[in-house]
């Protein structure tokens, strides 16, 4: 057998994603685990699995023969057939980068007895105990989306049509709990901004004694529509998509508690103040807690919601002069109902629970990931005031009133879920590509998940450092063989360098496309200047205003400061990116050719008006009212390009028609203005292609034609060829 070319590998295997366990959950009982994955590191199908902690270990195919079962096979509920996506479907999947297929997500009651997700628009439901009955279909109207079980098993509710219904867990009864009173209103899911910048990925939450439903309700009718076109196929009309474009009107966002016997509650709070419904609490420790953020993101209020009246009550309110971050598992209860929250204070981002914040500026609190009765449980990384830096570690802590316990050993990115005492540890190491995915029951491993995944054909050899004087993060990779003495090499910086974008990880597979450039022939670098996570909140709210200057300078002072002690040609230096990667390698070319002399700007927004509201405001602030902080951090302007220095640099530019998040004409207005200007530029439009690239030729070649590219216009000699 033919082995395949590592571009291609990487495309099949979803960037070597296949096969690996994921979306865990842990029974209350400690009695099982409950997770998804395909059966191979090149199958995009994920099944429904169950590990028994209560039976020997080892994956089989029926309930209730011991160790791994699968509760859930799409080929065989499907019958073989290919599945069919609904628009809303497509849309949470493109909002969420979901490139895979089969069971893509599913929701559990509280035992963890039943499970419920959708394949193809139907609803279907899985015992998840041994010995229970394989999946079934509920046959109720479609599309469906998002269906949920009650805490008590004994309903699902879900999205249909722009609808929320539910039905009884035997197939009976299904109703729905509120319709749609306008063209362009839609009940339980999220709406575009939620979705893609909150990472509230849902619309509804189920009371925790199973009687009711607190449902949002979407009216899309103030936004503005855009049209994206296929222009492969002309005889199809253009997608209408409502996009909240920076400084336009959002969705209007409510809430209202359904309950089951037809009743209806609306939820009142200041709206006109705090329009954004960014999260949602409920569990058996209290009132819904509601977090809502004021459209600048400067001011925020934790809500408590009596469900008899529908009012709310303020249970603490937030301020920030820059702005305020949203962080996943946050707002939580503790089990006796305790606030848990993640805040900016003294400089340091920490846990608080209730009025008490559990740690210092030794830990940058990333997530909560679990709060117990006894300790929260966090995910972090070593804060400013840690006794040694470890560049791109991410870790797991159990933070108490007696002090912070490290889960988690050994440099690499630990993540994990837990319930009770049984805790399902994910790990991912620099110095190869193995993840584990540990069972621990009280701290002791008990069980072993077994992964799939595909080893990469190469070996990423990332040395990471720190850069310059305020110590940006970064990691160099020199191609196989280099051997001291083989003199300088031409130099690709390899960036994200924005917001919510991490690339100086400690884990092997997250370096691979960049050791597979170096292989070519390059010096690979990759930094995380000011703006991306992970430091502190100085060093993350320092881009407010400043997001092309800022993460440009501090590309350039890690380039000059890495200059010294590894072998980089400063004379042949080139850039490459994707979203505000893209951005960044465009404005470096046009900006800075004094340093820059090639890049490949990959889905850029290259107009600041042209992304959303959420996203946009809190580091621009409104363009009405600061316009020329738009016009400094973009690229190009209807009025033209807003910095262009000399000498012409050679740029790329790949951008898929399809995308609804970075619009392609960020590019086209970007190509237009370089015509007009007379610079040279090579423009690659990629039909039918989202943000998201997982058409495994396309993902392939795009990486073949980019090392072309990079190769021609630093005067290397090309070596690699698109495939066929």
């Amino acid at each position: 057998m033919t082995q395949l070319s590592f571009p291609r590998q990487h495309a099949r295997t979803q960037r070597f994603t296949l096969g690996a366990p994921r979306s865990f959950t842990v029974a209350p009982d400690g009695g099982r685990v409950v997770f998804l994955r395909s059966r191979a590191g090149d199958d995009p199908s994920h099944l429904l699995w169950v590990l028994d902690l209560g039976a020997s270990q080892g994956p089989s195919e029926g309930a209730g023969a011991g160790g791994e079962f699968a509760a859930a096979d799409p080929a065989v509920l499907l019958g073989g057939g290919e599945e069919e996506l609904s628009a809303a479907e497509r849309a949470r999947r493109e909002r969420s980068r979901e490139g895979s297929a089969g069971v893509v997500g599913y929701a559990v009651d509280d035992a963890v007895s039943v499970a419920a997700f959708a394949l193809s628009g139907r609803l279907f439901t899985a015992g998840l105990l041994p010995g229970a009955q394989g999946a079934r279909e509920l046959a109720v109207p479609g599309p469906v989306v998002d269906p949920r079980p009650s805490p008590d098993g004994r309903w699902v509710a879900y999205a249909s049509g722009g609808a929320l219904r539910v039905v009884a867990a035997d197939g009976g009864q299904d109703r729905a709990l509120a319709e749609p009173d306008g063209e362009q209103v839609f009940w339980g899911l999220a709406e575009f901004i939620a979705a893609e910048e909150m990472s509230r990925s849902r619309g509804f939450w189920w009371a925790p004694d199973s009687s009711a439903v607190l449902a949002a309700r979407v009216d899309e009718s103030p936004v503005g529509r855009w049209w994206i076109a296929d222009p492969a196929h002309p005889n199809r009309p253009p997608a209408e998509v409502a996009y909240p474009a920076a400084g336009t009107d959002n969705a209007e966002v409510t809430l209202a508690l359904l309950g089951l016997d037809g009743s209806r509650v609306d939820v009142e709070w200041d709206r006109a103040r705090y329009p954004y419904l960014a999260a949602v609490h409920w569990s058996a420790a209290g009132a819904p807690i509601l977090l809502v953020q004021a459209r600048d993101q400067r001011e925020q209020l934790y809500l408590t919601v009596d469900t008899a009246t529908g009012a709310t009550r303020l249970l603490h309110a937030e301020e920030d002069r820059i702005w305020l971050d949203l962080f996943p598992g946050v707002p939580a209860r503790t089990p006796a109902g305790t606030l848990v929250r993640i805040a900016d204070e003294g400089g340091a981002r920490v846990l608080v629970v209730g009025d008490r914040a559990l740690t210092g500026p030794e830990l940058h609190v990333r997530a909560v990931l679990d709060a117990g009765a006894e300790d929260v449980l966090v995910w972090a990384s070593a804060g400013a005031a840690a006794a040694e830096p470890e560049i791109g570690e991410l870790h797991v802590y159990r933070v108490g009133e007696h002090g912070t316990e490290r889960v988690s050993s050994g440099p690499g990115v630990h993540s994990a879920t837990r319930s009770g005492a049984v805790t399902v540890l994910t790990s991912a190491v620099p110095g190869g590509p193995e993840r584990t995915f540990r069972v621990l029951r009280d701290g002791k491993q008990v069980a072993e998940i077994a992964s799939y995944a595909e080893t990469p054909s190469l070996t990423a050899r990332p040395v990471f450092t720190e850069a310059g004087e305020d110590r940006i993060p970064a990691a160099v990779l020199l191609p196989a063989g280099y051997r001291e003495g083989d003199g300088p090499l031409p130099v690709l910086l390899d960036p994200y360098g924005g917001p919510h974008g991490q690339r100086v990880v400690a884990a092997h597979n997250a370096h691979a496309v960049s050791q597979w450039f170096a292989d070519q022939g390059f010096a690979v670098v990759v930094a995380d200047g000011r703006g991306t996570p992970g430091r502190s909140p100085a060093w993350e709210k320092a881009m407010v205003n400043k997001l092309i200057e800022v993460s440009l300078n501090d590309q350039i002072a890690a380039l000059h400061a890495l200059a010294e002690s590894f072998p980089l040609d400063l004379g042949r230096v080139a850039i490459r990116g994707w979203s505000f990667g893209g951005t960044l390698a465009a404005a470096a070319v046009l900006r800075r050719p004094d340093v820059f002399h090639a890049g490949v700007a990959g889905a850029p927004l290259t107009d600041q008006r042209l992304y959303d509201t959420h996203y946009t405001e809190r580091y621009l602030g409104h363009p009405d009212e600061q316009p020329g902080v738009y016009d400094a951090n973009s690229v190009v302007t209807l009025d033209g390009i807003t910095e262009l220095a000399e000498p012409a640099r050679p740029l790329m530019i790949v951008h898929g028609l399809a995308d609804d998040n970075v619009l392609v004409a960020n590019s086209l207005r970007l190509s237009t203005a370089l015509l007009a200007a007379g610079r040279p530029h090579e423009v690659l439009p990629l039909s039918g292609i989202t943000h998201m690239t997982p058409q495994e030729q396309v993902a392939e070649n795009l990486l073949l034609l980019q090392v072309d590219f990079l190769k021609r216009s630093l005067g290397m000699k090309p070596s690699l060829k698109p495939s066929a």
